[in-house]
């Protein structure tokens, strides 16, 4: 007769014993109610523009459906490296320092892996996306949590970074634009954090997928910073900037012996990046400019109208200069982020994010993006205002 199996005893206890991510508990809720509003994910409300589809689809059509190089296809890597120094001045060579992902996300683990290992820590400041901290937990590494604060708007100082920095630290995590909270850092917050990075010795992984959404400055890489750009490996893709989020497609940039171990683990892990995606990249980043500025335009209206709206309601809200995500304070209405965000969904039918899924700092808040279209946000807005009003 079969015993009862222990599948414990064969699952690996880092994977078992992370928790899922709080952004999809929401969502999948709000998912089997009917009349959800949602502003819970992340995903651009636009369809790929239709020069980039029509590549995508030709490129079907002529059967280019084979393996790419590894690192991705020639083309691309040139048109990434172009890209970046036209809009960040900062040179990275296609055949040494560049590689094609199956989105950012793969990017992130992918250098995470290469670089931390038993021992390590790795500063992440939060609130901050959720994937940072699992993925340096199964690396193998302990993360050391940055609280960011609220009265700086969230950005990164280097008081705070010398504060939680210790001889076993490696690598120091930047999310701006960041998501949740949409805060940026300009040139000057870069320029004061760099001797604090060099003084330790320190690696930086910049995660730029938010960089082209900025709203008032023009973007800023941190490997465009003096002395940093051979500490740093850039992160970033397609997804948020051309609205090709199904389309799975990133990239890493940085120092050739950094980015060869990751093309080494990316050869074993994946093989290469989806070929159909590939092509419509390289039109996205010849011909694409005028898409990111017509969708970054639109991004902006709704950023000023939902920042006005939160506080109007009042609910303390700063001006987010990046991503597509407000981070209300909701401590007024005397409820936690898990409790407003569940009766919000219950009594209202409204979904938004607990700020706490994007660390413990972000208690008190939550993530609501603005990734969608405006009559949608009014009607979401006019719904949580009554459920506010009915709080008082």
């Amino acid at each position: 007769m079969c015993g009862i199996m222990d599948y414990d005893y064969f699952l690996n206890s880092k994977i078992k014993n992370t928790k899922p991510s709080g952004i999809r508990k929401f969502f999948d809720i709000a998912n089997e109610m009917d009349n959800v509003i949602s502003l819970s994910i992340g995903e651009p409300d636009f369809q790929t523009p239709w020069h980039i589809r029509e590549t995508g689809i030709k490129s079907l059509e002529k059967g280019k459906t084979w393996y790419t190089p590894n690192r991705g296809l020639s083309q691309l890597r040139v048109e990434i490296c172009k890209y970046f120094k036209r809009r960040f001045g900062v040179e990275y060579h296609p055949d040494t320092d560049t590689l094609v992902t199956v989105g950012g996300s793969e990017a992130i683990d992918g250098a995470l892996r290469c670089i931390v290992e038993q021992g390590d820590e790795v500063l992440i400041p939060q609130p901050s996306f959720v994937c940072y901290e699992p993925l340096t937990v199964m690396a193998g590494a302990t993360p050391v949590i940055i609280e960011t604060k609220a009265e700086n708007e969230f950005r990164l100082t280097p008081e705070e970074i010398e504060e939680k920095v210790t001889e076993k630290t490696k690598l120091l995590i930047l999310p701006y634009p960041n998501n949740p909270t949409g805060a940026s850092m300009r040139k000057e917050d870069y320029e004061a954090i760099a001797p604090v990075i060099e003084k330790h010795n320190l690696l930086v992984l910049s995660d730029e997928i938010y960089a082209e959404l900025s709203y008032g400055s023009e973007p800023v890489s941190f490997a465009s910073i003096k002395g940093m750009k051979e500490r740093t490996i850039i992160v970033s893709g397609f997804s948020k900037s051309y609205a090709m989020t199904g389309w799975r497609l990133g990239y890493a940039l940085g120092p050739e012996p950094i980015i060869s171990q990751m093309t080494k683990l990316h050869q074993y892990a994946i093989m290469s990046a989806p070929t159909t995606a590939q092509y419509a990249a390289i039109e996205a980043l010849q011909n694409g400019d005028s898409d990111i500025h017509e969708m970054r335009d639109q991004y902006d209206m709704r950023r000023r109208l939902i920042v006005d709206s939160f506080n109007s309601m009042g609910l303390s809200c700063f001006e987010p200069k990046g991503a597509f995500y407000v981070f209300p304070c909701i401590m007024s209405t005397g409820l936690g982020s898990e409790e407003f965000a569940s009766k919000l969904l219950m009594s209202k039918h409204v979904a938004v994010v607990p700020g706490n899924a994007f660390g413990d700092c972000g208690e008190g808040f939550v993530r609501v993006s603005y990734s969608y279209s405006v009559a949608h946000i009014k009607e979401a807005l006019k719904r949580i205002k009554a459920f506010i009003d009915e709080l008082q």
